[in-house]
């Protein structure tokens, strides 16, 4: 169990030095060189301090009371774009810088992470001179204006302070327009409800004309259509039969009557 305790405990020691190894804090750092106490203002004002302690590496080129008087009076805007440009993205101390092969290098700055650097204006050119090291603007023309005093401060290789003689200014960063503030997003308009189907108009119904008057049935029972007669609907009905058989008897018993009357005449 104390094992197991001890492990635990081991490794939340090297956690912590861990942590406490990259973190950094500039204002504290430069806090203790009252020689740099205007540069260390600037950069709480500027809102640069919070930038520059959000990093794991980086380099920041310092200036002293005397070199800076001509960024104090500046407005603030102005002064944090000068001075990210002195702050460079990647660790250089003065041993790195002794050993840069190339006469002219080309460093990243925090001015160019801003967003709002013209052509090179966030970039620094650092050359090996007769003189020692010295920096300028990257922007095409522009003089190499600042020397390497001295090493102030290093935590390899997250943090380097190093001092330089004067302000490194890109041409035209101090007449850049401000950047415009951030656009609001849109917010989505509500859907419109669906309208309400408008209600067709029902067609003009259509004249009709009016049905010549049909005759008004008789009253009464309808009578069934009587079917046609046959040939034997001219046969006497048989209560009329022996009545035309008697009229005839009598008839034909008439006349003989009469023809015997006659022949008695002839025979007197």
């Amino acid at each position: 169990m104390d094992s197991k305790v001890s492990s635990l405990l081991f490794i939340a020691i090297l956690c912590l030095l861990s942590s406490t190894s990259t973190a950094f804090n500039i204002t504290k750092i430069l806090a203790q060189y009252p020689e740099f106490a205007s540069f260390n203002d600037l950069l709480a004002q500027s809102g640069l301090a919070q930038e520059i302690n959000g990093r794991e590496t980086i380099t920041v080129l310092a200036l002293d009371n005397g070199s800076i008087d001509g960024l104090s009076g500046r407005p603030v805007d102005i002064a944090k774009r000068i001075l990210s440009a002195h702050v460079i993205l990647d660790y250089y101390d003065q041993i790195k810088l002794s050993k840069l092969q190339k006469a002219s290098t080309i460093v990243t700055t925090l001015f160019q992470a801003s967003g709002i650097a013209d052509d090179r204006q966030g970039f620094l050119n650092v050359s090996k001179t007769a003189e020692g090291i010295k920096f300028g603007s990257a922007m095409k023309g522009a003089p190499l204006v600042a020397s390497l005093v001295k090493s102030v401060y290093a935590q390899p290789y997250n943090i380097s302070v190093l001092q330089v003689s004067e302000p490194i200014e890109a041409p035209g960063i101090e007449n850049m327009a401000p950047p415009p503030p951030p656009a609001a997003v849109p917010k989505k308009a509500p859907a419109p409800a669906p309208a309400a189907k408008t209600p067709s108009k029902a067609p003009a119904p259509s004249k009709v004309e009016p049905s010549p008057p049909t005759e008004s049935p008789t009253k009464g029972p309808v009578a069934a259509d009587v079917p046609a007669a046959s040939p034997l609907a001219d046969v006497p009905l048989a209560d009329e039969v022996p009545a035309k058989a008697a009229s005839s008897q009598m008839h034909v018993g008439g006349a003989v009557v009469v023809v015997g009357l006659l022949a008695c005449m002839v025979g007197f």
